[in-house]
């Protein structure tokens, strides 16, 4: 069975993106779906995040549905593999 890593780019039923996000206890882990970049005012009032990030929650008892696509070595990559 495939062990999922962050930074995993995976397809889920209808969706791809990367591992964002798995819990410690792994009961769950995050697939970002999509991103966009925060305007001026909004970087302004919230400095720590300039984007928004569209995560979709995926259940332990559903990860033997992920299909492995590629890696990369951090969230700044684009692609690694």
């Amino acid at each position: 069975m495939y062990e999922p890593k962050v930074n995993d780019y995976v397809q889920w039923k209808h969706l791809e993106g990367w591992i964002y996000y798995i819990d410690e206890q792994k009961e769950y882990l995050t697939i970002e779906v999509g991103v966009k970049t925060k305007d001026d005012e909004n970087i302004d009032c919230c400095p720590i995040h300039r984007k928004y990030h569209c995560l979709v929650l995926c259940y332990y008892h559903q990860w033997n549905d992920l299909k492995y696509i590629k890696s990369r070595k951090s969230i700044y990559d684009e692609v690694s593999s």
